[in-house]
């Protein structure tokens, strides 16, 4: 019993700071996180498969570059962890504008009746519950989610403004 109790304990505070890091990524970046969630309403497809790619591409190059870094020493090792961490931090930010974008549209959609900070809180906790389902949330709609969010994010910084 007690390890049921502290498991919904960390995932409770998971939450609940999951939800302040969108909030802040939303009050930080407000242009860039409403033209992400302003992206999924048109070509949700689009930013899927445009995600899709980036994330295979980007992510086996990183592997790859950690693999054989981890294989050698010195010198060599440096210069190669240091092009894979780049690259890494560069998917994460990806992933952290275009899931703050989902947040906030899910919010929008559940909540219009609400101010815009509350609607963002309640996205992104329906959001990390609804990614917590075993199974189907872990392999499906968090992977989905995720690809949507870099694809959707690299379509807001490439497209013009109207």
């Amino acid at each position: 019993m007690t390890d049921i109790f502290r498991l919904f304990i960390i995932v409770l505070l998971l939450t609940i700071s999951l939800s302040a890091f969108f909030l802040v990524i939303s009050a930080l970046f407000p242009h860039r996180v409403d033209k992400t969630q302003r992206i999924f309403g048109q070509w949700t497809g689009r930013a899927f498969m445009l995600g899709l790619v980036n994330f295979l591409f980007f992510g086996v190059t990183g592997l790859l570059l950690s693999s054989v870094a981890e294989n050698t020493d010195g010198l060599i090792k440096a210069i190669l962890t240091i092009p894979a961490l780049i690259i890494f931090g560069f998917l994460t930010v990806l992933l952290s504008v275009g899931l703050t974008g989902v947040a906030n549209l899910l919010g929008a959609r559940l909540f219009p009746d609400h101010a815009t900070w509350k609607q963002t809180a309640g996205g992104s906790v329906v959001l990390t519950f609804a990614c917590a389902l075993p199974f189907v949330g872990w392999f499906l709609l968090l992977p989905a989610l995720g690809f949507v969010g870099i694809g959707g994010t690299i379509l807001a910084f490439v497209q013009r403004d109207e």
